[in-house]
């Protein structure tokens, strides 16, 4: 089946409008995301205006559905790197590294500015904050609100900070059916609003920047956890304007929601993963508790497994639904850490202190959305989307619980420090003139409207063939079944209003997801946790065109440090200069042991060290020596961690160190740490050789002038860092390469006729380049002096030789001795007063330092 364009509106047909707003930013959505923005935003600001479009009233939205909580390092006992595993784990690897430790690293902050908001979480009879545990978390990160009414004490107050805020305008029951754009550009766009009350009928907001914070698209599918207003609104108007979305197909099905019979649509009562984090586990029709083969988590594993595993417990009883057992917690901790579930369930007849609770899994989260950067900007200029209604990366394939509430807060903060440093004004009379010139003229032929009546089918479909289980044959029917419903005959009858604009932003969310889906069911392979091909996603555009993309999020960018040290190695180099040129040796270095056809992978570890295991291991000297490298070890490991690590360096390169001196520890996981270990000391050994070999010829020469250099000599493609370890001992360079100084050797002179006309040759086509000439006889020196010279290479002289030479040049050009050196006889050949002293085998041979890797013992 060919991907083909869905016939779908490029633009909802809608009134003209007839009156305006004016503010700095224009953000569309009320829950924890669009509250956050803003508030942040006149807090970076003093001056900044926002107007705050919100479809329904300000507390309606999924944010106070969220039960269980938000995900935080703040206990001293966890650590950032084992919550950034834990996310990447439960993604799939397809999550974008770099964005996952801006959400693990910048999420305590983000808790703490909620409490400062007046969020009240619960606390430990110390004071401290109570912290649980949920599916795919392997520690107690989790802090909560009102036992399990987080998403509810959240929106309260920031709510309650929103309506105290003057610069913060709120327009309530309005919806955007889309942008206004001008020239392409979303700055000082117009955006159409549905008011009721002060302002009737269609108006616009003019701003110098747009904030979609829309939420989720889980009123795409039959049954799910999201409120009514949880339509795709602002997927859909981004892709209307040109912005693509990945990974939209990844879609998270929560597996315990509360099973209220085959006929039960919309949404759903969620029973939160706390409840398990609790110690309640799921059982199948038979009793059997199934999850404990399947994962080493059980009940706790990541939500995508839990509700494969539901759905194949399902089928193999010919149940709908399976249960879930907590009637071990009594009816004293199901009031106070439960309430809000206890009270759902009864309201159904389920008491779940005393009977088991049938749960199936429904559509929950979307873990992909509008492509952002990490400051929030979509591929549209002026135009963002944070929450759900976007794709940072973090998620991946399935988010990890409690990471959403965490997510929405951090990027929101991101999304409101850019446009306090970028935005542009409403009052921009460029950006107004811009926005109105592309007003849709009368007719416009890409205006269109899917009616309400499609939208129960639309549900069927996704729900029957992009559901929990897909597979290419079922995606092919929904698509077949989709495309149909965009040109049902129902939709030219279909009236401009919300019931019409939700039903074409369900279709074209749905149409465009089930493409991707597709192109991935068709095109792409499961990816090896431990192998370096870049993990696959699928970007998507209006009408479901989809296209496979390598992860341009990750793999992770290096750190400004890092880059900075490894430009630094480069140093000198006119053939190949900044980091880019080392990240390109260690890529090889790493294909060399990972590029096999049909693996791209650490065949060892793969098999035998479980994905999310996390150890320490520290880089060790088995001998005193110098070390160089270090900046190198840490970009492997950091290459091959995808970022998702920690390091802390004990020594710098230079520095002398003794036999156990611990250099560097890395904190990953032990699946990378073993990959990485051959490639990050080959490096390191041979490098930290180079440096204590050249210190050891330095403190040879040292009371003297004469400095250590090197030669060409050096091994094929290390060059550079060959070169950059002689400085790590305390040498110098000559020569990178054949481009950087003019030589004049033997060879030369004898074709050239003599020195005087070798010397003239390269003056006359390269007039600027350094000029130096290797002698092995004294009478050669006054002519190579008279035809300019400035460097002359003393090519096996005998120290009185080079004192007679020395004695000769009297300062006229500097003089290098090489050939025939020993450490023996340094000091001597340094005190004629030579300049340099050449020593091809400090890159050439230098005998490897010892260095180790040592895993520590797992706690």
């Amino acid at each position: 089946m060919s991907e083909r364009q869905a016939p779908l509106p490029r633009r909802l047909t809608a009134p003209a409008p007839g009156w305006s707003v004016e503010a700095d930013v224009v953000i569309v959505g009320s829950g924890i995301a669009g509250l956050s923005t803003a508030l942040r935003y006149v807090e970076l600001d003093p001056t900044g205006r926002v107007v705050l479009v919100t479809k329904d009233v300000l507390s309606t939205g999924s944010t106070r559905w969220a039960q269980g909580g938000i995900a935080a390092v703040v206990d001293p006992s966890d650590a950032p790197v084992a919550h950034m595993v834990d996310t990447v784990v439960a993604g799939r690897e397809l999550c974008a590294p770099e964005a996952v430790r801006t959400l693990v690293t910048e999420g305590p902050e983000a808790l703490h500015w909620l409490i400062d908001r007046g969020t009240s979480f619960d606390r430990t009879t110390a004071g401290e904050l109570a912290l649980t545990r949920e599916g795919g978390h392997r520690a107690r990160r989790i802090a909560h609100a009102g036992g399990d009414a987080t998403g509810a004490e959240i929106q309260r107050a920031l709510s309650d900070a929103v309506k105290a805020e003057p610069r913060v305008e709120l327009i309530e029951h309005a919806f955007v059916p889309d942008l206004l754009l001008g020239n392409g550009v979303a700055r000082g766009v117009t955006v159409h609003v549905m008011g009721e009350g002060e302002r009737d009928g269609v108006g616009a907001a003019h701003a110098g920047a747009v904030v979609l914070a829309t939420g989720g698209i889980g009123q795409a599918f039959a049954s799910t956890t999201n409120p009514e207003v949880s339509t795709g609104d602002g997927v859909a108007l981004g892709l209307r304007a040109g912005a693509s979305a990945r990974d939209l197909e990844f879609v998270q099905f929560h597996p315990t929601v509360l099973w209220l019979g085959a006929d039960a649509r919309g949404q759903q009562p969620l029973i939160s993963e706390a409840v398990r984090g609790e110690g309640a586990f799921l059982v199948d029709a038979a009793g059997r508790r199934f999850m404990r083969d399947r994962h080493e988590l059980a009940d706790l594993a990541p939500r995508d497994v839990v509700a494969q595993g539901i759905a194949e417990a399902m089928a193999a009883t010919g149940a709908d639904h399976v249960f879930l057992d907590a009637r071990h917690f009594g009816a004293r901790m199901w009031q106070e850490r439960f309430p809000t579930i206890l009270a759902s369930c009864r309201k159904h007849g389920i008491d779940p202190v005393t009977d088991l609770i049938p749960v199936a899994p429904a559509a929950h989260y979307a873990s992909g959305g509008l492509t952002t950067d990490l400051h929030g900007a979509t591929d549209v200029p002026g135009l963002y989307a944070v929450g759900e209604v976007a794709c940072t990366g973090v998620h991946g394939a399935n988010r990890l619980a409690s990471n959403s509430l965490l997510e929405s807060v951090v990027f929101a903060h991101r999304v409101a420090e850019r446009l306090a440093q970028h935005a542009a004004t409403a009052a921009d009379p460029a950006s107004r003139a811009a926005g109105a010139a592309e007003e849709p003229p009368d007719g416009d032929p890409s205006s269109g409207l899917v009616s309400p009546t499609v939208v129960p089918h639309v549900r069927a479909a996704m729900s029957r063939y992009v559901g929990v289980v897909r597979d290419a044959e079922g995606l092919e029917r929904a698509l077949r079944e989709l495309d149909a419903l965009a040109v049902d005959s129902a939709n030219a009858d279909a009236e401009p209003g919300t019931p019409a604009w939700e039903a074409t932003n369900l279709l074209t969310v749905a149409r465009t997801l089930t493409a991707a889906a597709l192109h991935r069911a068709r095109r792409l392979p499961a990816c090896r946790p431990t192998a370096r091909t870049e993990p696959t996603n699928v970007a998507v555009l209006i009408g479901g065109k989809a296209m496979s993309v390598d992860r341009s999020r990750g793999t992770a960018r290096l750190p400004d440090h890092l880059l900075a040290e490894l430009a630094e190695v480069t140093k000198g180099d006119v053939r190949r200069r900044g980091a880019e040129a080392v990240e390109r040796l260690i890529a090889d270095a790493l294909d060399e042991d990972l590029d096999c056809e049909g693996i791209g992978a650490d065949v060892t570890t793969d098999a035998t060290i479980p994905a999310a295991q996390i150890r320490t291991a520290d880089v060790v000297a088995r001998a005193d020596g110098v070390v160089a490298g270090l900046p190198l070890a840490e970009a492997v490991f950091w290459m091959v961690a995808d970022g998702i690590m920690e390091v802390e360096r004990h020594a710098a390169d230079g520095d002398r160190v003794r036999r156990g001196d611990v250099l560097m520890t890395v904190t990953a996981r032990t699946r990378h740490l073993l990959t990485a270990e051959r490639t990050a000391l080959n490096l390191m050994t041979h490098l930290s050789g180079v440096a204590t070999a050249t210190r050891a010829w330095v403190d040879a020469v040292a009371g003297t002038r004469a400095r250590v250099r090197d030669s060409r000599k050096t091994h094929l493609g290390l060059r550079s860092v060959e070169k950059y370890a002689v400085r790590c001992g305390g040498g110098v360079n000559h020569r990178f390469g054949l481009c950087d100084a003019a030589l004049i050797k033997d060879n030369h002179v004898l074709a050239a006729g003599g020195v005087a006309e070798a010397v003239r040759a390269v003056r006359a086509v390269y007039p600027d380049v350094p000029l130096e000439v290797e002698v092995d006889r004294i009478e050669q020196i006054e002519p190579a002096l008279a035809a300019g010279a400035e460097e002359i290479l003393l090519d096996n002289f005998s120290v009185p030789e080079l004192r007679e030479a020395v004695a000769l040049v009297k300062g006229r050009a500097r003089l290098e001795s090489s050939g025939g050196l020993t450490l023996s006889v340094a000091s001597r050949v340094a005190e004629t007063g030579v300049d340099y002293l050449a020593v091809g085998a400090l890159t050439h041979s230098s005998p490897a330092l010892d260095i180790a890797l040592d895993l520590r013992e797992s706690h």
